[in-house]
């Protein structure tokens, strides 16, 4: 079954939020990249590639709080695009099911495709505007 967890998108101060929440609920980071440390980091602005491209805090024994810094060169964030849900799958041919689900009657902003952290992912807006990030990691423990 799949996993849902909160991902929240930051005007650059993802680092210091995460932070706090860390000091809210206690725990390490799962994950913490950088723009600069992805394959593409020579696209980023050079005042970009501090900020965090993706990190990820532990709450309780299976959520996850995630979040990322969303750079002026990718839009503007205003309130109410600040939000996506996060869902992690068991299998492609689930994480196909549910996104093109999603989908239907809504916009598809990065199709399905295979990612350079090892995973199957994509992301959309549903027809009542909800952000939604499916992914499903290759490297699973069954």
């Amino acid at each position: 079954m799949a996993t849902l967890n909160p991902y929240l998108n930051f005007n650059g101060n993802t680092e210091e939020a995460f932070n706090f929440y860390k000091s809210v609920f206690g725990g390490e980071f799962a994950m913490l990249q950088r723009f600069k440390d992805v394959p593409q980091a020579g696209d980023t602005p050079e005042g970009e590639k501090e900020k965090i491209m993706h990190i990820a805090l532990p709450v309780g024994k299976v959520n996850m709080l995630m979040g990322t810094d969303t750079p002026e060169s990718m839009g503007q964030l205003t309130f109410g695009n600040n939000l996506s849900l996060s869902l992690s799958t068991e299998s492609e041919e689930e994480t196909n099911k549910i996104f093109n689900a999603l989908a239907a009657g809504g916009n598809i902003t990065m199709p399905l495709d295979k990612m350079f952290w090892g995973a199957y992912f994509g992301m959309l807006t549903d027809k009542f505007g909800i952000h939604w990030m499916v992914n499903y990691d290759y490297d699973q423990q069954k």
